[in-house]
């Protein structure tokens, strides 16, 4: 990984943060793209650049303004000289029963799930192809097993699972697509659907009866990068055996 440079969306906290802080630890240099969480993301790109100097930078954008999409490519670019790899990670998760949809639901989880990560493919396929580069991005285990309630979520996903196929024929063979679909990993922050019963229900549901860390998806982000030079086209779950078990 060294001196690679990674654009990951959404890398401010969470799981983002905790691809953003191996990758750097592999060697990187990172874009951390963030929506609202100023305060983490500079928090976090602080971090990294004292642990080594010059090798993190931030990048604002609201992924819904496909507009301004190519800028955050263009941006990584000008600070770093090259792009190798795009991970798409923001998104957006909440429950959207049929009967309570609203067109916005629609446009929010659909626009950060799956329209911007096609944009900011698009925005980004030269310079991947240069750099024979990757893109990862995350998806979800439910794209293919749907969760209740969670209809339009569900659908976004599922999408993502096909544009990362899709775009693994179209970005060929100079561009590996993958992707990583986490199971239970962190738990919504403002969620009420996942009550303490609940969890215990689904991490029972899994093989290994036991959650799974933030890190278990840096790793397997970073597998994909570079250790996986003949893999694309496909999704890797990352659930403990959770989606074998549904």
């Amino acid at each position: 990984m060294r001196g690679k440079v990674v654009l990951i969306t959404g890398g401010a906290k969470r799981v983002g943060a905790s691809i953003c802080r191996r990758l750097h630890r592999e060697g990187a240099n990172l874009v951390i793209h963030y929506r609202s969480s100023a305060a983490e993301a500079a928090a976090l790109c602080d971090e990294l650049n004292r642990l080594r100097p010059d090798s993190a930078a931030l990048a604002q954008a609201d992924l819904h303004q496909v507009e301004h999409l190519a800028e955050l490519v263009s941006a990584a670019v000008s600070r770093f000289g090259r792009l190798d790899v795009l991970i798409n990670n923001a998104s957006s998760f909440y429950p959207t029963a049929v009967g309570e949809i609203g067109e916005q639901d629609w446009h929010d989880l659909i626009g950060t799930n799956l329209k911007a990560p096609l944009f900011l493919a698009q925005a980004a396929a030269m310079p991947l192809r240069h750099s024979h580069g990757c893109i990862v991005n995350i998806a979800d285990i439910h794209a293919e097993r749907p969760m209740k309630s969670y209809v339009v979520y569900s659908i976004a996903k599922a999408g993502l699972v096909a544009l990362t196929k899709s775009l693994a024929h179209e970005l060929g063979p100079e561009v590996r697509v993958n992707a990583v679909a986490p199971g239970p990993i962190l738990w919504p922050e403002a969620d009420a659907s996942f009550d303490e019963q609940e969890r215990r229900r689904i991490v029972a549901h899994t093989l290994l009866k036991r959650e799974g860390s933030p890190d278990d998806i840096a790793r397997a982000v970073s597998f994909l990068i570079k250790d996986a030079p003949y893999v694309t086209g496909t999704v890797l779950p990352v659930d403990g055996g959770r989606s074998a078990s549904l």
